[in-house]
């Protein structure tokens, strides 16, 4: 199956339909009238359907299991055809649209089965997705790639240039994968008064969103967090509470990061951990959500 732990758990819904044709108006008298041999069609097959999409894991391979917390099957007789919609909710890292195709697609062979005896034409003529809400898909991306953004990796010995900046490499890869290509990269030590200083000039030079790397932990060098607090006059707590929250479901460590958010200006100041593994999951669990701020903040507007 395909990895899914670097997704995050949001509402995922997800709606599909299918189609049953039959041959005679005597079939669907049968369907209202419940006299088919077979029992109740409608309610059969809904219970059929609701089995389905619980059981979906079970018959796709690479489906994965996934709490379903909610589902509806409803029909609708419109002259010869029966339309089916399955409707199903959950709160997971992964879609459920496939539990919804199968869900209307047992529901379709279900209605099959049992009006066959009376009608031998009868025939599925459609199963498709209608709708999907959740994750990606609902991410509005308000920003161009031409966003002017900046990555600021602050290490005593990198900046002395021994090591390769791995967690720099990291945070510029997660940004260029949600389309942001203006990138810069700055090394800095680990002192509270050059990282403040290049952060500055990153302001003044019209960047708009800087990421930090580093010196979030709880050394005696670790001054990321003093170094940009006077710069930021907006704080945005809920972003690396985001961060803390996905990193803690991974590692008990993730708790002890001192990363703050905020604007300075139009600005927005993320400080980021430093461990390569610290940096990908912060900016998993934020990226490219966080990156609505630029749609919502006042006076920020891109041309």
């Amino acid at each position: 199956m395909v990895n899914i732990t670097h997704k995050s758990t949001t509402l995922r819904i997800a709606v599909a339909g299918a189609v049953v044709r039959v041959s005679q108006p005597s079939t669907i008298t049968a369907i209202l009238e419940r006299s088919v041999p077979k029992g109740d069609v409608l309610e059969c097959s809904r219970v059929a359907g609701l089995f389905a999409c619980k059981k979906t894991h079970e018959m796709i391979p690479d489906c994965h299991p996934l709490p379903i917390e909610y589902t509806s099957i409803t029909h609708d007789i419109k002259d010869l055809e029966i339309h089916i919609r399955v409707e199903v909710h959950t709160v997971y890292k992964t879609g459920v649209e496939v539990e919804a195709m199968h869900g209307a697609s047992v529901v379709a062979l279900t209605l099959y089965d049992m009006l066959k005896p009376i009608d031998p034409d009868i025939e599925i003529v459609q199963i498709r997705l209608q709708e999907k809400r959740g994750g990606k898909s609902d991410v509005k991306y308000a920003y161009p790639a031409s966003l002017r953004t900046a990555v600021v990796t602050c290490s005593d010995t990198l900046s002395a240039g021994i090591g390769a900046d791995l967690s720099g490499d990291v945070v510029q890869a997660q940004l260029e994968r949600h389309g942001l290509s203006s990138i810069r990269r700055v090394l800095v030590s680990d002192q509270e008064e050059r990282i403040r200083s290049a952060v500055q000039e990153l302001i003044q030079d019209g960047y708009l969103l800087v990421v930090l790397t580093g010196g979030t932990g709880l050394s005696g060098r670790d001054v990321t967090p003093e170094a940009i607090s006077p710069l930021i006059d907006r704080l945005v707590p809920g972003i690396m509470e985001a961060a803390r929250g996905y990193g803690q479901a991974r590692t008990p460590y993730a708790m002890l990061s001192r990363g703050i958010a905020g604007f300075s200006g139009n600005t927005l100041l993320v400080a980021l951990p430093g461990s390569p593994r610290g940096a990908e999951e912060s900016m998993q669990a934020i990226f490219p959500y966080v990156l609505h701020v630029f749609r919502v903040k006042e006076g920020v507007r891109h041309e």
